[in-house]
């Protein structure tokens, strides 16, 4: 037989008071006699009664619960800030709703509905790029939102981020005072706005080179490649002449280098690759990625640091917070 959930009812029949005052105990209101205090705290301690966070939240206008919307909870990249966001709750005694969105704006709609229907004292949002229709719907509530590693060209809602244009610009760089004319940008096939910023950074690189500007060298593809479109994609660049890749996503890094490897191509000899993530993916590829190096845990902890600030409506000087990266030269480059 299932086992029954224990409620505020019950605590309050087997401690002989009133539900109002199982409440005040819960939500640690101060107006309650200390005997009567410990009665209904042994009583909960024996009946394991856990208090519903949106019941206390009824009392206390809080609910110490955060909503956390990630597009992909399997993507190494946000798994990592998502830790950084759970190390500063923790500390600050805030509990975590996490929701996967899978980048798709309608389910982002969905998804920060659904988390505010749970009555949470603030929400972070992790993704790509903030769409117009998400920002409208972020407009319509009271609830703090702060952006953590995602692109809002309006500068409206809180966010922390680096610089990434600048980022894919050092990196096409290094490519190219490594001696390659011939450099590709690689990223995945779903469009964003940071899709375009990247590719802003990457034309810059290769234009103050005085290097001739290739469109066909900005290529697409999945993150999630397999065997045969890792083959198709070497192909691609072997047949374009391009001696040098400039990777947004480290799993199509990885994906990049296996294949090079595969087809006997030397790496960093005959191909140089730099990524841009430094996920715990770049520590398991051999050679070791190139990468520019983001601080991925402290996007999420500062953050989750700044909302904890909004949420008790505390002063901060910065709500647009750009961390620092830095070129991390490994072995797939010179």
């Amino acid at each position: 037989m299932a086992k029954q959930t224990v409620t505020i009812y019950d605590v309050a029949r087997e401690a002989g008071v009133s539900m109002a005052t199982v409440s005040r105990v819960v939500n640690g209101n101060p107006n309650v006699k200390p005997s009567t205090r410990k009665k209904v705290t042994d009583v909960i301690d024996r009946l394991n009664y856990r208090p519903n966070a949106v019941a206390r939240g009824l009392a206390s206008k809080k609910t110490t619960t955060v909503g956390v919307i990630i597009p992909d909870v399997t993507n190494l990249y946000f798994s990592s800030l998502a830790r950084g966001i759970d190390d500063i709750a923790s500390m600050y005694n805030y509990n975590i709703i996490q929701a996967n969105s899978d980048g798709d704006s309608k389910k982002e709609i969905k998804v920060l509905n659904t988390i505010l229907a749970q009555q949470v004292d603030g929400i972070i949002f992790m993704g790509h790029q903030l769409s117009d229709e998400v920002a409208k719907e972020i407009d319509l509530t009271d609830t703090p939102v702060v952006l953590a590693g995602t692109i809002d060209e309006t500068n409206e809602l809180p966010s922390i981020v680096i610089d990434y244009k600048e980022a894919i610009k050092d990196s096409t760089q290094l490519l190219i005072d490594n001696g390659h004319e011939n450099i590709a940008l690689l990223g995945i096939d779903k469009e964003s706005k940071k899709q375009k910023i990247s590719a802003e950074g990457y034309k810059e690189a290769i234009e103050n080179a005085g290097l001739n500007y290739n469109e066909s060298f900005i290529i697409r593809t999945s993150a999630d490649l397999n065997v045969l479109d890792a083959a198709d994609l070497v192909n691609r660049l072997t047949d374009l002449g391009v001696t040098a890749a400039t990777v947004e996503d480290d799993r199509i890094a990885i994906s990049l280098l296996n294949e090079l490897i595969e087809q006997g191509i030397k790496v960093p000899e005959d191909f140089e690759i730099v990524t841009s993530n430094n996920s715990p993916l770049v520590d398991l590829s051999r050679p070791k990625l190139t990468t520019v190096t983001q601080p991925l845990y402290d996007l999420g902890a500062v953050a989750m640091r700044l909302l904890t600030k909004l949420m008790n409506k505390e002063e901060t000087d910065e709500l647009h917070i750009t961390l620092p990266y830095k070129l991390t030269e490994n072995g797939t480059t010179k």
